[in-house]
C-alpha cells in the first residue's frame, strides 16, 4: 500500500538522509581545501579550517636577546628586551618550563631558583635577573601562549599561479591541463556521436556484433593497453606528446562514448526520422539538423565526464606526455612534484589542489542539469 499515488514509500526518509550525507561527505572536504588555501602555515598547523573564522590560540617557543647585553644591577646582572622583537604581539600566558608552558600570567614572575627570576609582560617586554653564569649563553628560551586574529592572504595564489619558479607555479601546468583537456574531450564525442548515430539508426552487416565489442571494451583496464598503445605511438612517432595523449583518451573514452550516445539516440521517436527520410532528407542531414539538438542531454553528460576524466588523470599523462624540461606538465603532476618536494608546506598544497579543482566544479555545476538525462536515457520507453 506504500506506493499508491499520493503516498511516499517507507524508505523515503533513509533515501533523504542518505542524499544528504553524500552531498555533507562533498561539501565538507571542498570547502575545507577553499578555506585552507587562504591561510597562513602556522594557522593551518595551529587549528583546523573550521575555526578559521576565530582567534587560535598557540604555544610558541622564543628566546631572550643575546646575553652579552646585559646590565650589572647590584650583586647580579639583569637583561631586558621584547620576545616579539619589532613585530610586536599580545600574549595571555607564558611559562620557562616545557612542562607548564602556561604556569604564569602576564606581569607575574616566574622564580627560577638561586635568584634568578624572568618576569614577563602582556606586550612582550621582559626583565631576566641573575648572576653572569646564569645570564649567558644562548639566552633563556621562554614557552609564550599567543591569541592569534583570523587571518586570510592571496599569497598563496601569488605563489602558486605566477611564481617564476618551475617547482611552484602552477600557471603553466594549468593551460597545459587545458590544452590536454579540451581536444580530449571534443574529439571523442565528435566521432562517438557518428558512429552511435549509425549503430542506432543505420542497418548495415554486422552491427550487432559491432555493439557487443562496444560493451566488451567498456570492461577492458586500461593499465592492459598503455603500453601496447605507447609503442605503437612511437612507432609512428606521436609518443610524448599532446597529440598521442589525445588520441589515448580517445581511444580510452570512446567506448562509454558510444554505447552512452546510442542508447539515447534510439529512444528518438521513429517518427521523426521517418517522415525526414520520406521529405529526401539524407542521413547526414538527419543526423546533424534533427539527432544532434535532441541528444544535446546526452552529449553533455559524456562530455562532464570525459572533462573530469582528462582534467583528473595522472596515469596517461605519466605515459604519454613525458617532458624533462617540465613545458608539457600537467597539474595532476605538478601537483605530486609538490608533494614531493615541500611536503610540510600545507598552504600551498591547498592552493594547488584548489587551483585544480576549481574548473571541473564549474563545469560540472554549469552542466550538471544534464547529467541525469543522459544518464537515464533509453533507460525507459
Amino acid at each position: 500500500m506504500d506506493n499508491i499515488a499520493g503516498r511516499k514509500s517507507g524508505l523515503s526518509w533513509a533515501v533523504n538522509i542518505s542524499v544528504v550525507l553524500l552531498v555533507l561527505l562533498w561539501i565538507f572536504p571542498t570547502v575545507g581545501l577553499f578555506v585552507s588555501s587562504f591561510r597562513t602555515a602556522d594557522q593551518i598547523s595551529a587549528t583546523g579550517w573550521w575555526k578559521a573564522l576565530f582567534p587560535t590560540e598557540q604555544v610558541v617557543q622564543l628566546r631572550t636577546d643575546d646575553p652579552d647585553a646585559r646590565v650589572a644591577e647590584g650583586d647580579g646582572f639583569v637583561l631586558t628586551g621584547n620576545l616579539f622583537g619589532e613585530e610586536g604581539g599580545t600574549l595571555s600566558a607564558f611559562g620557562v618550563s616545557s612542562r607548564d608552558v602556561g604556569a604564569f600570567a602576564p606581569g607575574e614572575t616566574a622564580d627560577m631558583g638561586d635568584g634568578e627570576s624572568m618576569t614577563v609582560e602582556a606586550d612582550g617586554s621582559y626583565t631576566w635577573r641573575g648572576n653572569d653564569e646564569q645570564i649567558s649563553g644562548r639566552g633563556q628560551r621562554i614557552f609564550v601562549t599567543t591569541t592569534t586574529p583570523p587571518e586570510f592572504t592571496t599569497a598563496n595564489y601569488e605563489r602558486v599561479l605566477f611564481s617564476g619558479d618551475r617547482t611552484d607555479s602552477m600557471a603553466k601546468a594549468f593551460f597545459n591541463t587545458l590544452t590536454v583537456t579540451i581536444p580530449a574531450t571534443i574529439i571523442p564525442i565528435l566521432v562517438a556521436a557518428f558512429a552511435a548515430y549509425a549503430l542506432a539508426w543505420m542497418d548495415f552487416p554486422g552491427r550487432a556484433l559491432l555493439i557487443a565489442a562496444i560493451v566488451a571494451l567498456l570492461v577492458v583496464p586500461l593499465q592492459l593497453a598503455l603500453i601496447p598503445l605507447l609503442k605503437f605511438h612511437n612507432d609512428i612517432g606521436i609518443g610524448k606528446g599532446y597529440i598521442g595523449t589525445w588520441l589515448a583518451h580517445t581511444g580510452f573514452g570512446l567506448p562509454l562514448a558510444i554505447y552512452l550516445l546510442r542508447n539515447y539516440m534510439v529512444g528518438l521517436p521513429r517518427d521523426i526520422i521517418e517522415n525526414a527520410k520520406v521529405d529526401g532528407a539524407t542521413d547526414f542531414q538527419i543526423f546533424t539538423r534533427i539527432v544532434l539538438p535532441l541528444s544535446f542531454p546526452a552529449l553533455a553528460s559524456f562530455a562532464i565526464f570525459q572533462f573530469l576524466w582528462t582534467w583528473n588523470d595522472l596515469l596517461v599523462a605519466l605515459v604519454f606526455l613525458i617532458d624533462s624540461s617540465g613545458d608539457t606538465t600537467v597539474m595532476t603532476r605538478q601537483i605530486v612534484e609538490l608533494l614531493g618536494t615541500r611536503g610540510g608546506n600545507w598552504e600551498i598544497l591547498a592552493t594547488a589542489a584548489f587551483v585544480s579543482i576549481s574548473v571541473p566544479l564549474l563545469v560540472f555545476f554549469a552542466m550538471q542539469r544534464y547529467l541525469v538525462r543522459g544518464l537515464l536515457a533509453g533507460s525507459v520507453k
